[in-house]
């Protein structure tokens, strides 16, 4: 989404007492490489701590936006460093015990991702989420701790690590988990468990959070996702509070091989996909061809609000990527509604079949 100012923050600025506004230009032309792609978004975050700290609002308010700045701040400096490799984010419960066939089977997980040249992500803690790091080894594991008067020590692999980042507030750390994933796994466990599951398809459902790979993982005759999804079913499908086509966001198995595996799949053909303005574009290793391109027409010609499918190379919208400028793009005007059909269609992209010779 394209970056508009907020034209009621430099007004304030700019009708203060002291003008602070051409304060606020020379601050981010000291701290700013003149280049920089940035420098309107720095400024309006200067604007926006200015115009609080005019308001003066009470300390509660101050402590929590100082917190949240201080602790993305840090996130995004570590994340940098690792923005090349893909990543898994595992989610489960804290109190599997470690002879409890699922902490295995986590940590059967964490060692195949690993295998895969997959960075494992978890709460950092103990029960699935120390069984996946000690199967990825501390080079393949990060950890989001929450800090808790309990449950908040970082678990053995990523005490000490440098991949280790420490939030106070959870929907910081759920941020993260989301933003760094290109895939989660989602395991057993508490409400804790639970709301992140549901936030997560929440926010991929309403586009908020890019398409990826959701693998719901239990044990070998296991039925804790089958009768999570009994009940999705029947109260929200048949009652209509979701699409049927939503069920296609995730996808149930009963061995870490499997979830491996269907997040390699994910992944065979599509690379990424980004909005060009009005035009939904998913980047691909492969050409499709022309047998697989009329199968898109036919079959989910509903995701465009208008045309239909093209294949194109990348744009000049896109030089803020120049890594990936050799993949073919399919564009389309997506209606923005639908993503379990379009995850569907992606099974259909990510089909050897359907590539082009």
């Amino acid at each position: 989404m394209p970056f508009e100012s907020d034209d009621y923050l430099s007004r304030h600025v700019q009708t203060s007492e002291v003008d602070l506004s051409s304060k606020v230009d020379e601050l981010v032309a000291l701290a700013t490489p003149s280049n920089s792609p940035n420098l309107a978004l720095y400024r309006e975050m200067l604007s926006t701590v200015i115009h609080m700290a005019q308001a003066d609002r009470n300390r509660w308010d101050a402590k929590i936006m100082m917190q949240t700045l201080r602790e993305m701040e840090r996130a995004f400096g570590v994340l940098e460093q690792l923005k090349r490799r893909r990543k898994v984010t595992v989610f489960g419960s804290a109190r599997t015990p470690a002879d409890h066939p699922l902490y295995q089977q986590a940590r059967e997980l964490g060692a195949l991702l690993a295998h895969r040249d997959l960075m494992v992500i978890t709460g950092a803690g103990g029960g699935i989420m120390a069984a996946a790091h000690e199967g990825a080894g501390m080079e393949n594991s990060l950890g989001f701790n929450i800090t808790l008067p309990f449950e908040q020590a970082a678990n053995a692999t990523m005490r000490g690590s440098h991949h280790l980042l420490s939030f106070h507030f959870f929907f910081l750390r759920k941020l993260f988990f989301v933003k760094e994933a290109d895939g989660l796994v989602l395991c057993p466990g508490g409400f804790g468990t639970l709301d992140e599951a549901l936030e997560v398809l929440t926010l991929i459902q309403t586009g908020k959070s890019p398409l990826v790979p959701v693998v719901l993982l239990d044990q070998p005759g296991g039925s804790y996702w089958e009768d999570a999804l009994g009940f999705i079913r029947r109260q929200l499908g048949d009652n209509g509070y979701i699409l049927p086509t939503d069920l296609n966001l995730m996808h149930l198995v009963y061995s870490a091989e499997e979830a491996v595996d269907e997040i390699a799949r994910f992944y065979r053909n599509f690379h990424s996909s980004r909005w060009l303005k009005d035009r939904f574009v998913i980047r691909l290793n492969h050409p499709l061809n022309e047998a697989a391109m009329a199968k898109l027409h036919a079959d989910f010609a509903v995701l465009c609000k208008e045309g239909g499918f093209t294949q194109q190379p990348h744009c000049e919208q896109e030089r803020d990527e120049p890594e990936l400028c050799d993949l073919t793009r399919l564009a389309f005007a997506f209606n923005g509604r639908d993503y379990g059909r379009l995850r569907a269609l992606l099974n259909v992209v990510n089909e050897p079949e359907n590539w082009a010779t």
